[in-house]
């Protein structure tokens, strides 16, 4: 067995275990409390870390700084995505326990298109490098948007997924328990809550538009690109619950994710001229980046609140 099928097999493995441990303590619904939610994040945290100096140990520096990178720019970008689940939620009137169980299957969609897209992708790319000068032109057109767009207001009846899904099944007036679909009067019935999973998965398809290219400018090795993404996608739920009452403090991560991705953008482009940017130098400029838009929110954050305390 080859380095790399022996880290194949021990990401599976991990991967399976988790999921099989994750489903059984979660099997019933239940709103995610902060303690937990803090010890989920930090435990995916440390596989992540363990997983990566496993890499080190057996493939080298290089991949194991390609996977720390990969991982920040998809951990980076799913904090957007929060955001997005946060307003759809709000929308649907969503209580907390009902949340961790559309996360929870909503999640196990996203890995499946993860996979799908990884597949294709690195075989796009090989094939037709000029996709580069596509992908980095519309990263660096999602940053500007990101960055100044302003923010779009939800609207779920035009999303195509849930209108299709509104004239093939009938659907209650009102989320009723936590179930997705049920039988009255013989007739299958889907709860609003399948309607806000739908939405969740579209959502999520969008934004692997985005976060999967930008992985592609860092490596185009499948193992990399893979258990980077799924060990940064399974533990965006706790992520979620961590941060979904800490959004307004970090007013300033937008800018610094939409920094992260122009610069992604732009190696994207610059590889296609024959100028590589190193991958240290790509992982400071990610972790800096992050580092200071943090910071910056916090200090705001601060400076806000000291000043409504003065008014009082």
């Amino acid at each position: 067995m080859t380095t790399t099928h022996g880290l194949w097999l021990a990401f599976g493995l991990l991967m399976l275990v988790m999921l099989v441990v994750d489903l059984s303590l979660n099997r019933k619904s239940h709103a995610v409390g902060f303690k937990e939610a803090a010890g989920w994040s930090v435990l995916w945290l440390t596989l992540a870390l363990l997983f990566d100096l496993g890499i080190w140990w057996t493939m080298g520096s290089q991949k194991a700084l390609e996977f720390m990178t990969g991982y920040l720019i998809e951990q980076s970008l799913s904090v957007d995505n929060l955001f997005v689940f946060i307003m759809i939620f709000t929308v649907f009137g969503v209580r907390g326990e009902l949340q961790a169980r559309v996360l929870k299957w909503g999640i196990l969609g996203a890995v499946v298109l993860r996979l799908a897209f990884i597949f294709i992708g690195t075989a796009l790319f090989k094939e037709f490098q000029w996709l580069f000068y596509v992908f980095g032109a519309i990263l660096l057109y999602t940053a500007w948007k990101m960055a100044f767009g302003g923010d779009a207001e939800m609207e779920p009846d035009k999303n195509p997924l849930v209108r299709l899904a509104r004239r093939i099944l009938p659907m209650t007036k009102r989320i009723r328990g936590d179930w997705f679909f049920t039988r009255r009067l013989g007739m299958l019935v889907a709860s609003p809550l399948f309607m806000v999973l739908l939405v969740i998965e579209s959502s999520d398809l969008v934004f692997a538009m985005d976060s999967i290219p930008a992985i592609f400018a860092i490596t185009l090795d499948p193992f990399i690109v893979i258990t980077s993404n799924l060990f940064a996608i399974m533990g965006l739920r706790s992520l979620f619950f961590l941060l979904s009452n800490l959004m307004g403090m970090f007013a300033w991560l937008k800018y610094g994710i939409s920094l992260i991705l122009a610069f992604v953008g732009v190696k994207m482009i610059l590889m296609m001229t024959g100028i590589h940017i190193p991958i240290v130098i790509s992982l400071a400029v990610i972790a800096t980046t992050l580092a200071a838009s943090v910071v910056l929110s916090l200090l705001f954050c601060k400076t806000k609140d000291d000043e409504i305390l003065e008014t009082i």
